[in-house]
């Protein structure tokens, strides 16, 4: 089976809207991951199975703002 192109591989846009102080050092690493540090920041990443497990750690954190 051939890999799409990354252009055309499916986006989800997340935004952090909460704070990880006072949080668990996973979560702080989760959200690097997702490659947010600052509140409302916005990041755009492609969707896979493993970037929705990051976003469903830390879902009291971020919020889904976009999945195309």
């Amino acid at each position: 089976m051939a890999k799409k192109p990354a252009s055309a591989a499916k986006t989800i846009t997340v935004e952090q809207i909460g704070s990880p102080i006072r949080r668990e050092g996973k979560q702080r690493e989760t959200l690097i991951g997702l490659k947010l540090n600052k509140l409302h920041r916005t990041s755009t990443l492609v969707d896979t199975p493993s970037v929705r497990g990051m976003i469903e750690k830390v879902k009291h954190l971020v919020r889904v703002v976009d999945g195309q």
